[in-house]
């Protein structure tokens, strides 16, 4: 079996022809310029990469997501892909130690894929929910998630790079 390559992680559009080339799966799509730039470069490129769209839910100033006012509008831009397809909502939920903490946001992405079924989202563009990380997935995946992210269980916590010396 082939590795499938996951990028996670805001993605500035400027990058998108080299996301598309790269990953099978984008996580981080938030708005319908990085949709229409991603499809375009898998497009030039013959690739064919699976997007998910990232929703914030929380308001965060630190992350990045689209808005629920703003999902019809990127749905409709994904009905016009020839190449990227979208297929499901990607959620970063405010940090917690404590994974029940997180359970409500899981439950409103949830929600939120539920009442874009009922709108008339196609069900293959919300096929996945990618929700959960190492500390929260199994409360994760008693609320929905199809997809959840444990890279610190596999590769341990990540060591901040010493601050550069200001000159």
């Amino acid at each position: 079996m082939a590795v499938r390559w996951h990028l996670i992680g805001h993605l500035q559009s400027n990058k998108a022809r080299r996301a598309a080339t790269a990953f099978d799966w984008i996580h981080s799509v938030d708005s319908a310029r990085l949709l229409r730039r991603l499809d375009q470069a898998a497009s030039d490129a013959g690739t064919a990469p699976n997007l998910l769209i990232q929703v914030d839910l929380a308001g965060e100033a630190t992350k990045h997501g689209a808005r629920f006012d703003a999902l019809r509008a990127l749905f409709e831009a994904a009905r016009t892909c020839s190449a990227a397809r979208v297929r499901g909502l990607m959620l970063m939920p405010p940090w917690s130690e404590d994974p029940e903490a997180a359970r409500p946001w899981f439950r409103r992405l949830r929600d939120v894929r539920d009442r874009l079924l009922d709108a008339g989202v196609e069900p293959a563009a919300l096929a996945d929910l990618s929700m959960g990380m190492s500390h929260d997935f199994e409360v994760a995946i008693e609320e929905g998630a199809t997809i959840v992210r444990v890279g610190t269980a596999i590769f341990g916590r990540r060591t901040p790079p010493p601050a550069a010396a200001e000159g």
